[in-house]
């Protein structure tokens, strides 16, 4: 199905869109920003269009997803705020060890967390001290008075609505004369060794001896609520946990769909916390030490990872019920452009419809661009010039998104893109991208601006003898930046029979891949596939619940759970 003239109009620069799987009745209309579309008189896949600064609201005007006052999935229990008392995370004006991994988990958990302090703190420092952690980790700040904690008790309880779940109220074992001994039945006091000494005299309590604990000790708590929940361990760099973190996609309280998050950490022994979890998630490709050419069929071995991924890869070997999302060995076509290449020629297979076709771009394995038959190799290959080069590598490892375009077949001589490479076919394309996303048996897209088309790269090139334009593609990709062109129409057809086709031969549960539809012949090119994406161009409120589906329909088929 081809999107219609009605949607050309719309003066955008990125959109989305959910292709969701269920059949409908036709019909048409607009709410909220959203197009739902379907032929004339015949059922379709259902079409949601997010249009940014088009149709609707902007994303900075969108509704934030909100689990802070939802109980947890099978009723109420489970945490319902955290109350840290100074102790616990500073001696002084320092903070403990781990305090600041403590915070940064619990700023983005969906649980309200706040900073307890005696009144008479008199030490400017400190106090100053405190108000920065308040600001930058959105903690809500309480004072109070040792001789009348109860107080403080009841303004804590009515700050934060009762659910029928728990406050847990952490303490270090040196302040923990303080607290009350008797708590309301909706508290908990949960001491911190922080001096290691071994030793608390909280008895009815939890004691912990890092920090970093806590974020398990919530996560325990939560998945009693009810035997549905499921526990999900992440794992990747913290930029990108961040990044999905502050999307609301890694709560420690359970998800409509009974997902609880918990962090991963290589200061707790990981064997115990991948025993707590039914799920792991990672971003291997962040871990990667180096990458090493075989001829061997089985590429899998070729991925040397950081002593740290392959501690966690063993771990998971030894715990044969735990899921992985995704397995390790199913990473490695992304990350070797070759192969993705071989797996798009399965495209030509694809049975649909359409009067278009989608493929993967024509393209040549180079391991020495010195070859005295290269130009007949790149003719053979149905290549011309400009062509793109590309690390062999895909990511993972310097240099693996150093790229070129280059203009003369002489200019390849001495290029410095790491070898070996994959020379690709550069497609006129309108100077537009389109990023699809898939999670599970769902496929989102958005538009983005791209690199120019041939002419204008050529006319561009000229001003500099016509030598290679060499760029990182993740840094400084050569985007046109004239004002955007009419859109090309996108197959939907062709694009979700694609993602179909690569999700059933990777094997994998999240996953992206780019798009372009080539001038005069209509041809819808792949020229990229990834794992794990972020895709942030999609609106929070529909692409997280996605996620989380995702990660559940995949935990339900590793399980045999009819679906």
């Amino acid at each position: 199905m081809v999107l219609n003239d009605q949607m050309r109009g719309y003066q955008t620069v990125l959109r989305s869109v959910y292709l969701q799987k269920k059949e409908k009745k036709t019909r048409k209309h607009r709410k909220n920003g959203y197009m739902r579309l379907s032929r004339n008189g015949m059922e379709s896949k259902q079409i949601w269009r997010w249009a940014i600064g088009g149709v609707g609201r902007s994303m900075s005007t969108k509704k934030k997803l909100d689990h802070s006052q939802k109980t947890p999935m099978g009723g109420g229990g489970g945490v319902r705020g955290i109350l840290l008392d100074s102790s616990a995370i500073l001696s002084s004006d320092t903070l403990h060890t781990g305090a600041d991994y403590l915070l940064r988990k619990l700023r983005y958990s969906n649980i309200p967390t706040g900073l307890l302090y005696a009144v008479d703190l008199t030490e400017a420092k400190v106090v100053s001290l405190l108000e920065k952690l308040a600001h930058e980790y959105s903690l809500e700040r309480f004072v109070y008075n040792p001789s009348c904690m109860d107080d403080t008790v009841n303004a804590v309880s009515l700050a934060w609505k009762n659910n029928g779940a728990t406050i847990l109220h952490v303490v270090s074992n040196d302040n923990e004369g303080l607290v009350p001994k008797s708590l309301n039945s909706d508290w908990i006091n949960v001491v911190v060794n922080v001096d290691g000494d071994g030793t608390s005299k909280n008895l009815s309590g939890i004691v912990i001896e890092k920090l970093e604990e806590l974020p398990l000790t919530i996560c325990e708590l939560n998945r009693k609520c009810s035997e549905d929940n499921v526990v999900v361990g992440y794992i990747m760099k913290p930029s990108r946990e961040e990044d999905f973190a502050k999307r609301g996609a890694f709560p420690l309280n359970p998800t409509e769909n009974g997902l609880i998050f918990l962090p991963l950490t290589f200061d707790l022994p990981m064997l115990y916390q991948l025993k707590k979890v039914d799920i792991v998630i990672h971003k291997a490709t962040d871990e990667i030490s180096s990458i090493e050419r075989s001829n061997s069929c089985d590429h899998s071995g070729n991925i040397i990872y950081t002593t740290r991924m392959l501690e966690l890869q063993r771990y998971i070997g030894e715990l044969p019920d735990c899921c992985v999302i995704d397995p390790f060995d199913n990473i490695f076509p992304v990350v070797d452009r070759l192969k993705v290449q071989e797996i798009l020629l399965g495209l030509a297979n694809l049975k649909t419809e359409s009067r278009h076709k989608i493929r993967g771009a024509y393209f040549l394995q180079v391991d020495n661009f010195e070859d005295v038959q290269f130009e007949q190799r790149l003719h053979e290959a149905k290549l011309s010039l400009p062509s793109i080069v590309k690390p062999q590598v895909a990511c993972g490892v310097a240099e693996a998104h150093s790229m070129a375009i280059v203009f003369k077949a002489v200019d390849f001589l001495g290029l410095s893109v790491p070898l070996p490479a994959v020379v690709q076919e550069y497609v006129d394309h309108s100077s537009t991208l389109f990023k699809m996303y898939v999670l599970g048996e769902k496929v989102f897209y958005a538009v983005k601006n791209s690199t120019p088309n041939a002419d204008i790269l050529k006319n561009s090139s000229e001003k500099n003898g016509s030598k290679p334009l060499l760029f990182d593609s993740l840094k400084s990709l050569p985007i046109d930046g004239s004002k955007m062109k009419e859109q090309p129409d996108l197959d939907i057809e062709l694009v979700t029979g694609a993602a179909t086709y690569l999700r059933r031969v990777l094997d994998l549960t999240i996953f992206g891949f780019d798009v372009v539809i080539q001038e005069g012949t209509r041809d819808h090119v792949i020229v990229d596939v990834n794992y794990l994406p972020s895709f942030k161009e999609v609106p929070n409120e529909i692409v997280i619940p996605a996620f989380w589906d995702a990660i559940r329909m995949k935990y339900r088929l590793r399980k045999g759970v009819r679906v």
